[in-house]
């Protein structure tokens, strides 16, 4: 069986928190790390999230 494209990522909140989301990249198509603007509940705010590795 082949192996799927996409792999799953972490998204590390920039505020500090602690707080983390879990998405799906397809690395051929985004070649750099991602970043997004998303809530941190922890905050109550929007904040910038960047792609971590899962351990």
């Amino acid at each position: 069986m082949a192996k799927p494209t996409t792999i799953k990522i972490r998204l590390n909140s920039t505020a500090g928190t602690g707080f983390f989301y879990v998405t799906k990249k397809n690395p051929r198509n985004i070649t750099e790390k991602m970043v997004m603007r998303k809530y941190d509940p922890i905050a109550k705010k929007h904040v910038e999230f960047k792609e971590a590795k899962i351990k």
